[in-house]
């Protein structure tokens, strides 16, 4: 190891990095082996695709919505605003007429639409994210029920010729084998998506919306459009999260919608998002989706009720968020080193500059001599770094105990003066 970095535990790297990048792809593991395990034919190609189909439009959601809570908001209503669109389009298609091309395009722009109108209300007009999209919320279920004369719209089969969309999802062969080629898509969304946050302005003064809206206005970025931005974003993932749950399950219900968003915005969280803004990840967002999926496939596997899922989803999204406070506490701390703490930093250097000179040296020349300063020097951090944390913890506690003494002696005065008093 030649840095310092190189000499820190794998607790403190994880630490640094981010449990909850950690935490959340080993959780999903872990739910996979334990229902592999202990569930009934979970380790089947079946269960493998309908967990894939049933985070389809979840998924699309909350990619949308990983970028309105990286800006410090929230989007209550992407979940209405996708079925909203869907049964528009399916209307579209099965009163007005139109053909599935236009059909599937009115999807996209009517969610795109509602994204736009979000962005305008909490960017310009200032209104607090939450009242603005639960708005947003009753709007979009009023105006799916008035366009579709509160009628269900159904999707064509994926027999019929309009049905064509449905393979982009979905495809089965002449053995019906099914292929989630949705998950292709997804995870092609998820990619454009994480380019866009990562390598592109826009990602960018997310970000710093998300960290301190204020000073990212001082420092000349255009709050108000890009904030906005991320509304429009969330609303367009939304309008594909519709077509994804057209071509999975044909019928779509009028006035549906209500709790979807809190599966997207729980993907989110569990995926490491903060709901703080300023801390979001695309693919972390994807594994907290997955996991909700593997949930709702696995507990039927063991003989337990769907409604099960809920509970235990609840149960992620409440240590997700915990985890998120703990890491958010930490990273404000100002945390003054100690002498025995600056004594082991000191040491810790001075040992990678000795590797880096036998990193360094000639081949052939001897290093016996750095090598036994590094092990003089480890073994005098062993000792001297436990006596020099074993005496601050001693004087820590002298001071807790004369200030406890303190505090009684002046309680013990206050109660001899009022005895005098009296």
């Amino acid at each position: 190891m030649d840095s310092l970095n190189q000499n820190k535990t794998l607790w403190e790297n994880m630490k640094e990095v981010g449990m909850q990048k950690f935490l959340a792809p080993a959780a999903l593991v872990i739910l996979y082996v334990f229902f592999g395990l202990f569930g009934r034919n979970f380790f089947s190609y079946s269960t493998l695709v309908n967990i894939l189909d049933s985070s389809y439009y979840i998924g699309f959601i909350s990619i949308g919505v990983t970028f309105v809570i990286i800006t410090g908001g929230i989007d209550l209503s992407c979940g209405t605003v996708m079925m909203c669109a869907t049964i528009i389009g399916g209307t579209a298609y099965k009163t007005w007429g139109w053909p599935m091309g236009p059909s599937l395009i009115l999807i996209l722009v009517i969610a795109t639409a509602f994204g736009f109108f979000n962005g305008i209300m909490v960017s310009r007009l200032k209104l607090p994210p939450f009242i603005a999209t639960l708005g947003t919320m009753m709007i979009s279920m009023g105006v799916g029920s008035i366009v579709s004369n509160v009628r269900s719209a159904t999707f064509p089969t994926r027999s019929n010729a309009d049905g064509w969309f449905k393979n982009m999802f979905k495809y089965i062969t002449e053995d019906r084998i099914s292929i989630p080629m949705g998950a292709i898509i997804l995870f092609g969304v998820a990619i454009i998506a994480f380019l866009i946050l990562t390598k592109t302005k826009m990602g960018r003064y997310t970000f710093a919306i998300g960290s301190n809206k204020e000073a990212a206005r001082l420092s000349g970025v255009n709050v108000v459009k890009w904030e906005m931005m991320a509304y429009v974003v969330s609303g367009f993932c939304a309008g594909i999260g519709g077509i994804a749950f057209a071509a999975v399950y044909t019928t779509v219900m009028p006035a549906q919608g209500q709790g979807f968003e809190l599966y997207a915005i729980a993907g989110a969280v569990i995926g490491g998002t903060s709901l703080s803004g300023g801390i979001g990840s695309v693919f972390g967002t994807m594994i907290g989706v997955y996991i909700m999926s593997v949930l709702r496939a696995g507990l039927p596997s063991m003989d337990l009720q769907a409604h099960f899922q809920t509970f235990f989803t609840g149960v992620v999204v409440i240590g997700a968020v915990l985890l998120d406070i703990y890491r958010n506490k930490k990273a404000s701390e100002v945390r003054i080193l100690t002498p025995a703490d600056a004594y082991k930093t000191q040491i810790l250097e001075n040992i990678a500059g000795l590797k880096a000179q036998i990193a360094a040296a000639e081949p052939g020349t001897d290093t016996t001599g750095l090598k036994n300063e590094i092990t003089d020097a480890k073994r005098d951090l062993k000792t001297t770094y436990s006596r020099m944390r074993s005496e601050e913890k001693a004087e820590k506690l002298k001071i807790i105990a004369d200030e406890k003494a303190a505090e009684r002696d002046f309680h013990l005065q206050a109660k001899m003066k009022l005895a005098r008093k009296d």
